[in-house]
């Protein structure tokens, strides 16, 4: 299904960053390691590329045709991405071994979900930070983008225990309006999550 929407030479979610990562950039330090989860066409692994300070930015998704837009981007804005192609139901994000983690729009199973969060609080060093945003299930209201499966959707609560080990910065459940590309527009019900791996 991913490769299929992201064979179009236009940028189904348009070339600009998620606008939570913009406003989370404060957590960010020179150097830091950086892995994007569920990273698509890789606007916002090329953004964080591009803020200048030397950051390790890794792009992972499922889509092969995903990750080819990914350095493409990166190529037209003369920034450096690595890219991994694999599939989070069977990719292990190691131990103690990135220093930021952004999850944006990475909606799975549940039960996919669970485990996945579990390697996230693994995987981050001590003073690692995690960047959140997903949709909740106020979303089926709405016409704007995401899953149609309340199985996939997010809610603080559940985004706490399942982060267990992380020190919540901010948590919010919030309605906004959301243009990124044909693939999110309009009002949207959303939650937001920043998080740091205590010392």
């Amino acid at each position: 299904m991913w490769d299929e929407r992201y064979s179009d030479p236009d940028y189904f979610y348009g070339k600009e960053p998620n606008d939570f990562l913009k406003e989370s950039v404060h957590l960010l330090r020179a150097h830091n390691k950086i892995l994007c989860l569920a990273e698509g066409e890789g606007r916002n692994a090329v953004f964080l590329a591009g803020l200048g300070l030397n950051l390790d930015v890794t792009a992972l998704d499922a889509s092969r045709v995903g990750l080819n837009k990914t350095l493409a981007l990166a190529q037209e804005r003369s920034v450096s991405v690595q890219t991994i192609h694999a599939d989070l139901a069977d990719y292990e994000l190691g131990e103690n071994c990135w220093d930021v983690i952004v999850s944006v729009w990475c909606h799975l199973p549940s039960n996919l979900r669970r485990k996945v969060h579990t390697g996230i609080v693994q995987a981050l060093k001590p003073g690692g930070r995690l960047i959140l945003e997903a949709y909740t299930p106020a979303q089926l209201k709405f016409q704007s983008g995401g899953p149609k499966s309340v199985d996939m959707l997010m809610q603080l609560d559940d985004l706490k225990n399942e982060l267990s080990g992380l020190k919540i910065l901010v948590g919010q459940e919030c309605e906004r309006t959301i243009h990124e590309g044909l693939g999110h527009n309009g009002l949207s019900a959303v939650v937001q999550l920043t998080a740091i791996k205590e010392q």
